[in-house]
């Protein structure tokens, strides 16, 4: 979720108010956020706990202020379904084994390629794999893994790896119950809380994504790279990566809280 990784984001879309504009305006903006937040809401998470952003509880100033204090890689050029993941999914703790596995997933699938293209087809992805079901997914016969890939235009090799990322998945779950309790206990299960005030500080890996790639590696996990892992921590909300002057990094440091 890094500017690396979405150069190739484009909307016409303009989140940015002045200040000084007058109060139809800012009206006007909010309304526009409301109804993409309404055309988008499909796109978005169907099982982890994600509390929506609901822009009328806000007043008219503080929603434009919070508009203008977005992470930095978000822009008026960003594409919608971009801007709303970051309002209301990136950084949000994660601790549903379907999500998680669908997570690892999507940030696999953003490498050679950008978030907005992959979360356009976010809904193939879930019919694809069958809502990611690790036990359903281990169980594809070739037949299928060929059959996915063509039908849904996944690289035959990455579907093979997701194939068996399933299987992984199952070994995990037999041996900690769950793979959220695996995941999260790489951080004490707590979120790893940044506290970056530019994105170009926000690095594409660490040292905590580089042993717990070698560690996913080493369980046979496939794709699972320390920059793919730190995306996904970023993700799952492993660790809180949004700019401390987002609004989006303290509710996300409150969604750990109340979920701890």
């Amino acid at each position: 979720m890094n500017s690396s990784s979405s150069s190739s984001l484009s909307s016409s879309i303009d989140l940015k108010v002045p200040g000084s504009i007058a109060v139809a305006r800012r009206e006007e903006a909010t309304l526009t956020q409301a109804r993409r937040k309404m055309r988008i809401a499909h796109y978005g998470r169907t099982k982890a706990k994600v509390a929506p952003i609901v822009v009328d509880q806000f007043p008219l100033e503080a929603v434009n202020t919070h508009l203008d204090k977005r992470c930095s890689f978000i822009t008026s050029n960003s594409d919608p379904i971009y801007v709303a993941y970051h309002d209301e999914e990136w950084g949000v703790p994660v601790h549903d084994d379907k999500m998680l596995f669908e997570l690892l997933v999507l940030t696999g699938a953003q490498v050679g390629s950008d978030w907005a293209t992959v979360l356009k087809k976010r809904n193939d992805f879930r019919i694809a794999f069958s809502g990611f079901d690790p036990e359903i997914v281990s169980r594809f016969s070739e037949r299928q893994i060929a059959s996915v890939s063509t039908q849904y235009r996944i690289d035959l090799g990455k579907v093979r790896g997701i194939v068996d990322n399933a299987d992984r998945i199952l070994h995990v779950q037999s041996e900690f119950g769950s793979l959220n309790a695996y995941l999260w206990g790489f951080v004490n299960h707590k979120p790893i809380a940044t506290q970056y005030k530019s994105c170009r500080k926000i690095p594409v890996k660490t040292s905590k994504s580089e042993s717990i790639s070698k560690e996913l590696v080493k369980r046979g996990f496939r794709y699972v790279g320390p920059t793919v892992v730190h995306s996904f921590m970023q993700a799952a909300g492993l660790t809180n990566d949004h700019l401390i002057t987002c609004p989006r990094h303290l509710h996300c440091s409150s969604s750990s809280s109340s979920s701890s």
